[in-house]
C-alpha cells in the first residue's frame, strides 16, 4: 500500500516503514502526526485518486528529529562594476517515518517488497528459422515518401 501527500507544498510517495525528508515539521521528535491531504492512494490493484483528495483516508507518521539540509550559496558577480552578491542558507528539514497509510500499519499491510524479475530465456535462431508468429508480431513500417524534386539552378541573363 502507498499514498502522495502533500506536506509543506511539496508532494512525496511513501509507504508503511519508509522513513523521509519534509519541510519542518511543528511536532517534537517522538511525536506521531496525521497527514491529512492524500491525493493519491494505492493497494496492489486498486487505485484512488482524490479531487483533489481523498475525504477519510490519512497517513500517521511518526517525528524521528529535527535537521538542517546543505548549506546553498548563491554568488552574482559583474566585472568591473562593483557588483558582488552573496546569498546562502540552509533548509529546516524534519526526518519522518510512516507508520500507517490509510489505517493500514506496517505490520498489518498487505504489500510485500516485488521479487527480482527474471529475465525470459532468448532462444538463439537463426534467419531462416524464424517462426510466422514472430513475423505477423512485428509492426508494418510505415511507408516510404516519394522523392523530393531536384531543385534548378535559376539561369541569369
Amino acid at each position: 500500500m502507498s499514498a502522495v501527500v502533500v506536506s509543506g507544498g511539496k508532494q512525496y510517495r511513501v509507504a508503511p516503514g519508509d522513513q523521509i525528508l519534509v519541510d519542518r515539521l511543528a511536532a517534537e521528535p517522538g511525536s506521531s502526526v496525521k497527514l491529512g491531504r492524500v491525493l493519491l492512494l494505492r493497494d496492489g490493484s486498486d487505485i484512488k485518486v482524490g479531487a483533489p483528495d481523498i475525504d477519510g483516508i490519512d497517513v500517521e507518521i511518526k517525528v524521528l528529529a529535527h535537521r538542517r539540509g546543505p548549506r546553498i550559496e548563491s554568488l552574482r558577480y559583474k566585472s568591473k562594476k562593483r557588483v558582488r552578491v552573496h546569498r546562502g542558507g540552509r533548509a529546516d528539514l524534519t526526518a519522518i517515518e510512516v507508520v500507517a497509510v490509510g489505517g493500514l500499519t506496517e505490520a498489518t499491510g498487505t504489500e510485500t517488497k516485488p521479487a527480482a524479475r527474471a529475465k525470459p530465456e532468448r532462444k538463439k535462431t537463426k534467419a531462416a528459422e524464424v517462426e510466422p508468429a514472430q513475423v505477423e508480431a512485428k509492426a508494418e513500417a510505415p511507408a516510404k515518401r516519394a522523392p523530393r524534386k531536384a531543385k534548378t539552378a535559376k539561369e541569369t541573363s
